[in-house]
């Protein structure tokens, strides 16, 4: 049995090295929030409070922005772990919650296999508390299942940022693409020129990425009501 799964892993980190890359196509990808609960959320001591919820709950937003099909799960969420936070379940009336009593690894639950293995997805794009374990073990079974896995590191939190980078580490050697919500945003969109583009992702990230947010901001208003002010203009020529 170790023997077969050590060669499925091989031979799929074999295959990916040939095709090159993963890149996330959205009409591959299904989305995933594990574990985002609000009694996890007290261990995450790597990133921000403030800045972790904004990227968890923007995580979760992805799924309707980019019209992704959505599996979110927790895990003994009537105990200290908490339920997901409202601001995610908001999100997703209509989607699948699969609430895990025992499974550490949410793959090992069959509600929650068959959720996922329903979307009929060959990408999945997943973050959840904490990285080392309830994103890295989903994400590993993932890999091992023949799935293209993108985790979203900032939407993943653990203890403290050694823990979370040798977690990472982990999950790239795996061949698990581990990236930047930025990235992650830019990878589904494409082309700015794309639906969604410009018009539903600029005022995405007016809420969630606000550098960016105020970035277009300042251009709009320059644009509207701007004046050139006396050597603004040498730079450019």
């Amino acid at each position: 049995m170790l023997a077969s799964r050590l060669l499925t892993t091989l031979l799929l980190a074999v295959s990916a090295l040939a095709a090159g890359t993963p890149r996330i196509d959205k009409t591959k990808a299904a989305l995933l929030v594990v574990d985002h609960q609000v009694g996890l959320f007290q261990l995450v001591k790597d990133i921000n409070p403030s800045e972790y919820v904004n990227n968890i709950v923007a995580h979760a937003a992805l799924g309707p922005l980019f019209n992704l099909p959505t599996v979110l799960t927790t895990s003994a969420e009537t105990g200290p772990n908490g339920p997901l936070p409202k601001e995610i379940v908001q999100l997703h009336p209509n989607s699948t919650i699969v609430r895990r009593n025992g499974e550490v690894n949410a793959w090992h639950s069959e509600e929650f296999r068959n959720a996922v293995r329903a979307t009929g997805k060959t990408q999945i794009i997943l973050a959840g508390i904490t990285t080392d374990v309830c994103t890295t073990f989903l994400a590993l079974s993932l890999i091992e299942e023949g799935f293209e896995v993108f985790a979203n590191a900032d939407a993943s939190g653990t203890f403290n940022k050694a823990i979370a980078d040798d977690a990472n580490d982990r999950m790239r050697n795996a061949g698990v693409q581990v990236l930047s919500f930025w990235a992650v945003l830019c990878e589904l969109m494409d082309d700015w020129r794309n639906t969604p583009g410009a018009a539903q992702v600029l005022p995405f990230l007016d809420r969630f990425l606000p550098s960016y947010g105020y970035l277009a901001r300042a251009h709009a208003a320059a644009t509207n009501n701007g004046t050139i002010l006396p050597g603004e203009l040498a730079g450019l020529n």
